[in-house]
């Protein structure tokens, strides 16, 4: 079957939530409210209850970066003070472990907050390329709501954007 995005705009936020709550009471079969991508000049926060609640992928980011950050600094500086020719020094150890645990902490922090960023820049969809349904009415004054679907439901959503008085309704098959 054939996938299909569609973008509706809309010229107000109650008509987008009204047609945002519709799809999340099924009123269209075999679309839900996961599919659903709401693009909005401002930020609402009362979109949290009509869209529920959407995983959030950045502190698995910001944990792996700490877990990296704490293998990979403990072990490059004790292989770096163990190989740097290693000479008795009278007592002393060769891997000092209290001067290691304080750079290996520096070390978890640095990576964590690389890696937040990282993953925040690919949470954000940041780095990929513009889809073609995009308008620049959406940064000015319009809400977005993009869906991807079956092609056979193109005709049910659109109907219920006309329904809530859509502005403009753009879609395009893409495989």
């Amino acid at each position: 079957m054939q996938k299909a995005r569609i973008m509706a705009l809309f010229s107000n936020f109650d008509e987008a939530f009204a047609a945002i709550s519709d799809i999340r009471h099924y009123k269209i079969p075999g679309v839900s409210v996961d599919d659903v991508t709401v693009i909005s000049p401002i930020e609402h926060p009362e979109i949290e209850e009509i869209l529920g609640e959407r995983p959030a992928h950045v502190p698995k980011f910001t944990l792996a970066g700490g877990i990296f950050g704490i293998t990979f600094g403990f072990t490059f500086l004790a292989s770096a003070q163990a190989n740097f020719t290693v000479q008795p020094q009278g007592g002393k150890p060769v891997i000092p472990l209290p001067s290691n645990f304080v750079l290996t902490y520096e070390m978890m922090i640095l990576f964590s907050v690389l890696f937040t960023l990282v993953g925040f820049l690919i949470g954000a969809r940041l780095l990929r390329k513009r889809k073609s349904l995009y308008s620049e009415k959406v940064t000015l004054d319009q809400v977005g709501i993009e869906l991807e679907v079956d092609e056979k439901y193109l005709e049910p959503l659109k109907s219920l954007f006309n329904q809530h008085e859509a502005l403009e309704i753009r879609h395009e098959v893409i495989r």
